[in-house]
């Protein structure tokens, strides 16, 4: 889904997005949908709006695979890539995390839909905030089953101290 900014009328475009996707990162169970907002006041192109799509995710306390409905705002300045190669290597500012650059006269929106979709996939995704994971001896889940293993977390070197301890 590509976009000429040439021809972005000057009142600006609104689109609505029904893409599906792939990505190597994620796996995609539903095409993304939303709303976009793209507003050109030359040399930069604004791009406001939100989409959602499901995905297929490993919880990372249990292993197995679930579905997730992903959220994703977004509000990013695009500039022509002219501008970052005139400035050279600078370290960026935070207020430029959400910017982007072209080239020539031509937007790829499938490649900014993939990145604020990965963006906004938790770091640590769970498939219930009451997920008890698994034995860290046995890989027992523990959502379905108890284990029997002993799990005492007291570190073998400071056993004496505790014992010591203890006769005071």
């Amino acid at each position: 889904m590509k976009i000429l900014i040439s021809e972005i009328p000057d009142e600006g475009l609104e689109l609505t997005i029904d893409e599906t996707l792939e990505s190597d990162v994620i796996k995609l169970v539903s095409p993304v949908k939303g709303q976009l907002s793209i507003r050109k006041i030359m040399p930069e192109v604004v791009i406001q709006g939100e989409i959602t799509a499901s995905a297929e995710l490993e919880c990372s306390r249990c292993l197995k695979n679930y579905t997730s409905e992903i959220n994703a705002p977004i509000i990013v300045t695009y500039h022509p890539a002219e501008e970052l190669e005139a400035e050279g290597k600078r370290e960026i500012r935070e207020d430029e995390l959400e910017t982007g650059f072209y080239f020539g006269d031509e937007l790829d929106l499938r490649e900014l839909l993939k990145e604020q979709i990965l963006l906004n996939v938790s770091m640590k995704p769970l498939c219930s905030e009451t997920c008890k994971g698994i034995c860290p001896k046995c890989g027992t889940d523990l959502n379905v089953n108890k284990c029997k293993c002993n799990l005492d977390k007291t570190d073998s070197k400071l056993e004496v101290l505790k014992e010591l301890l203890r006769r005071e």
